[in-house]
């Protein structure tokens, strides 16, 4: 009896997004969503969702805890396009407005097993000294319209941004079937014929953009 090669491969990410550290704001809460290219399909779990508000910590290190659930599976033929999760961050300023606090954006760990992340967030800014002085005035900052803007290299490097705060968030990450379709997950090792993730993986934030990740694997 023959087997069938499988077609796809699957991608299951659990998680959380733990916490946030900013300068300003309260009552600070969240969307998350998935980016994807077009060969990706959600196959289980949410794809947006908005988090409970958090309030900044009484201890030395002011920070906001939301320890807020991802869940989320893909499939896909082939690794192009690989997910990301975008998020922003919204919150009360000094006249009690809620206006956005920060945005940034990571893509989903390519190796299996569990991985920490630290992004760091920002905010675009008024093209003009009198459009700051109106945003701050009527609190209403400069937004994207599409989040997943951030997600895309193109375009981006007419977009001025400032850094603004960090967000700390955990993945756990498992996968199916993708060396059967010829790729290595675990990355590139001597006489393998797989090719590597980090070949079809890339990027797309260009650099001085104001969007920066570090890894805490």
């Amino acid at each position: 009896m023959s087997i069938t090669a499988p077609s796809v491969f699957m991608v299951n990410v659990t998680g959380q997004v733990d916490s946030g550290r900013f300068m300003e704001g309260d009552n600070l809460y969240f969307n998350y969503c998935f980016t994807s290219g077009p060969d990706w399909e959600v196959v289980g779990g949410l794809e947006e969702c908005v988090s409970q508000m958090s309030r900044r910590s009484d201890d030395e290190r002011q920070i906001f805890i939301w320890n807020f659930p991802l869940d989320i599976t893909f499939k896909s033929t082939n690794p192009h396009g690989w997910p990301q999760l975008v998020l922003s961050v919204y919150g009360n300023d000094i006249f009690g407005n809620d206006t956005i606090i920060g945005y940034t954006a990571c893509h989903l760990p390519i190796t299996p097993g569990i991985h920490k992340r630290r992004l760091t967030t920002f905010v675009p800014e008024s093209a003009s000294t009198i459009q700051k002085l109106m945003a701050w005035l009527t609190g209403r900052r400069p937004e994207f319209v599409d989040p997943k803007l951030i997600a895309c290299g193109k375009g981006r490097e007419v977009t001025r941004v400032r850094s603004h705060g960090e967000i700390t968030v955990s993945f756990n990450v498992v996968m199916k079937d993708l060396e059967k379709l010829g790729y290595n997950s675990t990355g590139p090792s001597r006489n393998s014929s797989h090719f590597p993730l980090t070949q079809s993986v890339k990027d797309p934030v260009p650099s001085g953009s104001g969007l920066a990740v570090r890894s805490e694997d």
